[in-house]
């Protein structure tokens, strides 16, 4: 299964292809969507809508995992974030119905690092152990590669006797959340 993960920005935008094969997980490749800060907003995404469809087009993900939105202190910030992911939503919202997945930054922290407010050293270090050490240009992009694997891991099925014995604390913390 390949799986695009997107974390979205209205000035980058993460991204992430991994391959789930049984229990191996690969990064087929990453980056980051890069949009001119200096431009006003509402300009920014008509180039935000055609490099995210580019992007998704050129991929072929069989499914797309997004962050869901995230409390910020300022609302203009928050109501952006929406805006951009809203953008994004609609270059795959057609195509890909009933194969968008979203989860919540604690839930993707969760599976990534074992509890839901790691920080992002903790989930990098996480992505390092189980993926090998990779460079990222931004943290956009690690977390991107976060959320993939979480939609990875969350969708598989692990019988429950399998997670129960002789498995990583991880795999028995979230037994409840991945077992059949």
């Amino acid at each position: 299964m390949l799986v695009l993960g997107i974390d979205p920005g209205s000035i980058t935008t993460g991204w992430a292809l991994l391959k789930g094969q049984g229990k191996r997980i690969s990064v087929v490749d990453s980056g980051v969507l890069r949009f001119n800060g200096k431009d006003k907003f509402l300009d920014r995404l008509t180039e935000i809508k055609s490099s995210s469809t580019s992007l998704i087009e050129n991929l072929s993900p069989d499914a797309i995992a997004f962050e869901s939105l995230i409390y910020v202190k300022s609302p203009q910030a928050l109501i952006k974030l929406a805006q951009t992911r809203g953008v994004i939503l609609s270059a795959c919202v057609e195509k890909y119905k009933n194969r968008i997945f979203e989860y919540s930054p604690n839930a993707i922290k969760s599976i990534a690092a074992g509890h839901g407010h790691a920080d992002k050293e903790g989930v990098r270090k996480f992505l390092d152990m189980t993926i090998g050490k990779r460079e990222y240009e931004t943290h956009d992009e690690s977390d991107a590669v976060a959320i993939a694997m979480c939609h990875l891991l969350n969708s598989r099925r692990v019988d429950k006797k399998t997670v129960t014995r002789g498995s990583s604390g991880l795999a028995k913390a979230l037994a409840h959340k991945i077992g059949s």
